[in-house]
């Protein structure tokens, strides 16, 4: 059931989430040499430049949803195949820098007597949000960036393959994913795996 009164820190974390997921793929596309995202105006942490209203919206109430895709042109990479895995990875890798940071940042307010229940509750949602788009994301299914990632690393023959079924199905199989259950089992184990890491490391730093 959708608890309204944790919509003041929820939807903050999850516009930090999305917004440097994007501007992620659009700052390393641009530095392999690809400005699409930048003329398309999403080379920004503006999350309005990058926020699909039905995407976030599910997103808060669901656990599920999208954000705008950014914009690229791989004919403009300098070598398709390292611009094309670099920028599909860029969007989940700062998405887990980024809960990595909101756990420090609990963790060094925590420890100066200065972590509100307020700070709390918005860095808790930091970390969730990220960490589980992080993980979400790199599902190789479309329009996720772990389907690029997939396409890319298989041999051609295969990856044409993967590609003439996932390109035609992919939206149908992510949903059926989701309301399944099966994301949730893949996701969690990596999602708890990576927070029991980082808090077990600052645990010891702090």
């Amino acid at each position: 059931m959708l608890d309204l009164s944790t919509m003041i820190y929820r939807i903050p974390a999850l516009l930090f989430a999305i917004s440097i997921h994007e501007y992620a793929h659009a700052q390393c596309a641009d530095s392999m040499g690809d400005p699409t995202a930048r003329y398309s105006g999403r080379l920004t942490l503006n999350p309005l430049a990058h926020l699909d209203p039905i995407g976030a919206i599910l997103l808060v109430v669901a656990g599920f949803g999208w954000a705008k895709g950014v914009p690229i042109n791989t004919n403009n990479f300098r070598n398709r195949r390292e611009g094309v895995l670099k920028v599909s990875f860029a969007g989940p890798a700062a998405n887990l820098f980024l809960c990595f940071l909101a756990a420090l940042f609990m963790a060094v307010l925590n420890r100066m007597g200065m972590l509100s229940d307020s700070l709390y509750r918005f860095l808790l949602w930091m970390q969730l949000y990220n960490v589980w788009f992080a993980f979400f994301n790199l599902i190789p299914v479309p329009p996720l960036d772990g389907s690029r990632i997939l396409s890319e690393l298989l041999p051609a023959k295969q990856s044409w393959q993967f590609n003439s079924v996932v390109d035609r199905y992919g939206f149908y199989i992510l949903i059926a994913l989701v309301f399944t259950g099966v994301t949730s089992m893949i996701i969690n184990p990596l999602a708890n795996g990576y927070l029991f890491l980082v808090n077990g490391l600052l645990g010891i730093i702090f």
